[in-house]
């Protein structure tokens, strides 16, 4: 057995992968080929890793939690917020099938650039578009989406990325303070101007940073 197989067994026995299509998109991604080369030997580990610029890798718990709660099916547009190194929109871009597309935002130029060349050489390049600028703008020129989730915590959930949702769409955002405990967040859109939200559990993010997120500092 794979230590990427050990760790999933791990996801399914604890209770954050759900469903087979969560188990087979996590089983198929190869996590070593988006971290730094010093942080490989902890590629399943289920925790966070630096990947520079003072941001991270999520948890591989995180990554399946979001990935369950999103209800992500094949052909869907989805806005990812954070791209980081590109591991989380790999995932995703397995569940969405050749039909489907992932948008995902990143701040930093350098780690938007690493995220492209990971894509590239892992094969996802074809469903992920990476764009570089302020993820709590969203991306409009895509939208509307079916789903939109970020992977960096914001003071409350930026009105762009409500507008860029499609009406039955789904909205997961780490929502709190800047530097110690977050709510993970889903907003549903019901209608053009009623969204419904309920909370998923305390989470720890790095921050959004952007017009609608915390400030640079």
């Amino acid at each position: 057995m794979t230590r990427r197989d050990s760790l999933v067994d791990k996801l399914l026995n604890q209770g954050y992968i759900r469903t087979e299509k969560v188990k087979a998109a996590m089983l198929k991604v190869p996590r070593e080929e988006f971290i730094p080369p010093e942080n490989k030997p902890y590629a399943y580990a289920d925790q966070p890793l630096p990947i520079g610029g003072g941001q991270t890798i999520s948890a591989p718990h995180m990554v399946a939690i979001i990935c369950e709660k999103l209800n992500l099916t094949e052909g869907m547009k989805v806005l990812e917020i954070g791209t980081g190194f590109g591991y989380n929109a790999a995932v995703v871009s397995e569940l969405l099938g050749d039909d489907g597309h992932l948008f995902t935002v990143e701040r930093l130029e350098s780690l938007a650039k690493q995220a492209r060349d990971n894509l590239k050489r892992t094969g996802y390049s074809d469903k992920v578009t990476v764009i570089t600028g302020d993820g709590t703008l969203g991306y409009p020129e895509e939208a509307p989406y079916d789903r939109i989730y970020a992977t960096a915590s914001a003071p409350e959930i930026p009105e762009p990325l409500k507008e860029q949702l499609k009406i039955g769409g789904k909205l997961i955002l780490p929502v709190g303070s800047i530097d110690y405990f977050q709510e993970l967040v889903c907003v549903e859109r019901i209608s053009a101007d009623e969204f419904k939200s309920r909370r998923l559990g305390g989470v720890v993010f790095v921050p959004m940073i952007g017009e609608h997120g915390w400030p640079e500092e």
